[in-house]
């Protein structure tokens, strides 16, 4: 233990506070709210520096996501995940490029005006779709129940095919940059009108394998540190904590708290990477 003390980072009080807070949003984020992790992407670029805490909060990211796969590994809608992964790698790789070509400021603005575009699109889709239902609606339960049908199946056809692509894409690119792809992805599965659980096991196998995919990028651009990787260590039991708690919560929200918590927090998040 007193050799795994040697090797923290120097950090004040009030960063130690930062990134605890941080690691316990992590763990509940993957078994309760995905779109929350965008928060303790801000607490981490609070404690320490830019790059260096995109490294240390890959690996708690991935601690949560094995945890969130423990518990929902029954639960994805496979369908949805091929639809968004290999865009997802693409993106990865173009934001290994980006990453390397701009400063910090220029990924928190970029990528706080990419979800403020996404929530602004998700709501005004959904109002359409609601004022078309309300305009299709009539006294028999059998046509409206056969359009409820054929309006599930249209989201999975060939547009969100091409939904799929571009959010993946998205995802990938502000996972890579400022690991912000929970509100992105969130939005995206908010869109296709999925169950809590089912979001939530999709969730945790696509960040499984895009973390472990981001993971041989982040090392060769040298951001693994051996004062992260021991800080690290040290948080584990924290991540672990609150993905329990996480878990005993997600079972027992409604879905429309769930929606609403989950465009709010993007919201927030996507305003916080716009304040300087």
């Amino acid at each position: 233990m007193s050799d795994l003390a040697a090797l923290l980072p120097d950090l004040s009080t009030t960063s130690w506070l930062l990134v605890v807070l941080g690691a316990l949003i992590v763990g509940f984020s993957k078994t309760a709210l995905p779109g929350a992790g965008t928060l303790a992407a801000g607490a981490f670029a609070l404690a320490m520096p830019a790059k260096e805490s995109t490294a240390a909060l890959l690996l708690l990211l991935i601690l949560g996501d094995m945890t969130a796969l423990w518990v929902y590994r029954r639960e994805p809608d496979w369908r949805t995940l091929v639809r968004l992964l290999p865009s997802a790698m693409v993106g990865v790789i173009i934001g290994v490029f980006f990453f390397a070509a701009v400063d910090d400021t220029t990924v928190r603005v970029t990528i706080g005006v990419i979800l403020l575009a996404l929530v602004t699109l998700t709501l005004v889709r959904r109002a359409q779709a609601a004022r078309r239902t309300a305009a299709q609606a009539e006294p028999s339960d059998g046509p409206l129940a056969t359009r409820a049908e054929q309006a599930s199946g249209s989201r999975k056809g060939t547009a969100a095919t091409a939904q799929g692509i571009g959010y993946g894409l998205l995802g990938g690119f502000t996972t890579m940059v400022a690991n912000a792809a929970g509100p992105v992805m969130s939005l995206y599965l908010l869109m296709m009108r999925m169950p809590v659980l089912t979001f939530l096991g999709t969730s945790a196998w696509f960040f499984a394998v895009i973390n472990l995919f981001k993971l041989p990028f982040s090392a060769g651009l040298g951001l693994f540190t051996a004062e992260t990787l021991a800080m690290d260590a040290l948080l584990v039991p924290v991540v672990l904590l609150a993905a329990f708690a996480g878990a005993k919560v997600a079972r027992r929200i409604s879905q429309s708290v769930f929606d609403k918590l989950v465009l709010s927090l993007t919201v927030l998040a996507a305003i916080g990477l716009l304040i300087p």
